[in-house]
């Protein structure tokens, strides 16, 4: 349950409209999800998430569908179900399968089980891996 109201497009104020018109516009759909909703209520909050997101989650080095991937692993990893859930179906939009899905889950499980054994018996980091 929200700990906001989520605004409709009708109570937005001019500011946060046109943030939802870049939204639209960049992701090329009329459809603007609940988080930005949520946040509309602080159109410069808003507006500064969204330009961040739309800079890193936009075109780079790394293909979309791995940015997503990538975003997958840190949603489980803080345990935030609402991304979790939106960034696994806009990888699967972008083409992961079932198989790349299932891998990825494996990587996220085994790295959080290595990294609190590491972190328990607290291994110094090995000279080889300093950098510099």
């Amino acid at each position: 349950m929200a700990t906001v109201r989520l605004l409709s497009d009708e109570d937005l104020s001019p500011e946060a409209r046109a943030v939802f018109a870049d939204i639209r516009a960049t992701r090329k759909s009329d459809f603007v999800n609940n988080f930005w909703r949520a946040l509309a209520h602080d159109p410069v909050t808003l507006k500064r998430t969204w330009e961040s997101v739309k800079q890193v989650m936009g075109p780079g080095v790394l293909e979309p569908k791995v940015k997503e991937m990538l975003y997958i692993a840190v949603s489980i990893a803080h345990a935030c179900p609402y991304c979790i859930h939106s960034h696994t179906a806009n990888a699967r939009a972008k083409g992961m399968s079932e198989e790349e899905y299932r891998e990825l889950l494996a990587i996220v499980g085994m790295a959080s089980e290595t990294n609190r054994l590491v972190t328990a018996l607290g291994v110094p980091i090995d000279e080889a891996y300093e950098v510099g």
